[in-house]
């Protein structure tokens, strides 16, 4: 039986939760050892006890490990896993990582990733500062992070969609979408990045569930930047995280006299990086924006003489003489084909009746 098996079998059981998961992976090596463990091994790995040992225990026999795991691929989603070579890196990282990712979508490279958080009351100012500094970071390669809240989060998500990638991670099972609101807007986010959550299916959201999602949209970062939030913003959580991550923090000023504008005054006053650009962002991580494709220049047509008289000219200067022999044209019809592919940019005259390819 696979790891991943019992992984959202050990999930299903109340109590347990991703980092106590990835803890009892560590102490016996497998989670398959784990299953078998007896509730006095159990109760020696950190944070489990005798409570929630006996509680494993009672709870094994009603689960099939194997049928769990089927119920999670019937809901369309996919399991990243802490010992998995697909795991974020960044996340790895953080004093306290989830031992398990459920997946809707496909996680993009997040090799350059910035969280964009701030209020759910966000003005509209707030609102177009955050679809705007999503919208161009995005199209400069960077996937935007966030939590899919009303607001702040909610505008970062739509202005990331319109030029590139964007995550957002859930305070609740991705069965159990919170906001319900937000259905339309998750769905468009699984087409073109990813929905994360540690939460098995069937978890409802609530208020203590909000916290630990914070450390995870900040652990998959390089950087946090607050747009808009009062001085007790739950936003502010997510800011506290990435200090304690030692991720960089940036804040989006606003009115002096606004009270969504105390959250990132305080912080820029702090010393966090003043942002009123994407530019500000890449400016301040040492990021370049990807150069454009090379566009191929559009083949114009040409007509058949005016292409005899172009492959006649080589490589160097070509005389006029040396283009009539090559296109079989008499000189009076190559001076006026010449004319028009100096006109098309084609051609250009040198002293002493020479011609170049442009």
């Amino acid at each position: 039986m696979s790891e991943r098996a019992y992984a959202v079998a050990f999930l299903n059981i109340e109590g347990v939760g991703s980092t106590r998961l990835r803890r009892m992976r560590d102490r016996f090596g497998s989670l398959e050892a784990a299953w078998r463990a007896g509730p006095r091994e159990l109760a020696q790995v950190q944070g489990i006890g005798p409570e929630i040992a006996q509680a494993i225990a009672a709870q094994r026999p009603e689960l099939m490990p194997e049928a769990e795991l089927a119920a999670v691929s019937r809901a369309g989603l996919d399991l990243v896993c802490h010992w998995d070579s697909a795991y974020p890196a960044a996340l790895r990282e953080i004093h306290d990582p989830p031992g398990v990712l459920f997946v809707k979508g496909e996680l993009p490279d997040l090799s350059r990733a910035v969280a964009i958080v701030g209020t759910r009351r966000c003005t509209r100012y707030g609102a177009r500062m955050a679809e705007t500094l999503a919208r161009d970071l995005a199209a400069s390669g960077v996937v935007v992070v966030s939590g899919l809240a009303f607001g702040v989060d909610a505008a970062a998500h739509k202005g990331a969609l319109e030029t590139g990638k964007t995550v957002a991670v859930l305070g609740s099972a991705l069965d159990r979408l919170y906001p319900a609101g937000h259905q339309e807007l998750a769905t468009r986010i699984a087409e073109r990045g990813a929905l994360l959550s540690e939460y098995p299916l069937g978890t409802e959201p609530a208020a203590g569930q909000f916290p630990a999602r914070n450390r995870i949209v900040a652990g998959l970062c390089q950087a946090v930047v607050l747009v808009e939030a009062k001085e007790r913003s739950g936003a502010l959580i997510t800011v506290e995280m990435a200090l304690d991550q030692n991720r960089e923090v940036m804040a989006v000023p606003g009115p002096a006299d606004a009270p969504c504008s105390l959250g990132p005054h305080r912080l820029i006053q702090q010393g966090a990086r003043l942002v009123m650009s994407a530019s500000d962002v890449l400016e301040e991580l040492a990021w370049k924006a990807p150069k454009p494709p090379a566009r191929e220049a559009p083949r114009l047509a040409l007509a058949d003489d005016e292409a005899r008289v172009l492959a006649a000219i080589e490589g160097e200067p070509t005389s006029l003489d040396r283009i009539a022999a090559k296109s079989g044209l008499p000189p009076a019809q190559i001076n006026s084909v010449l004319l028009v592919l100096e006109l098309k940019a084609l051609v250009q005259q040198l002293p002493g009746r020479l011609y170049v390819r442009a």
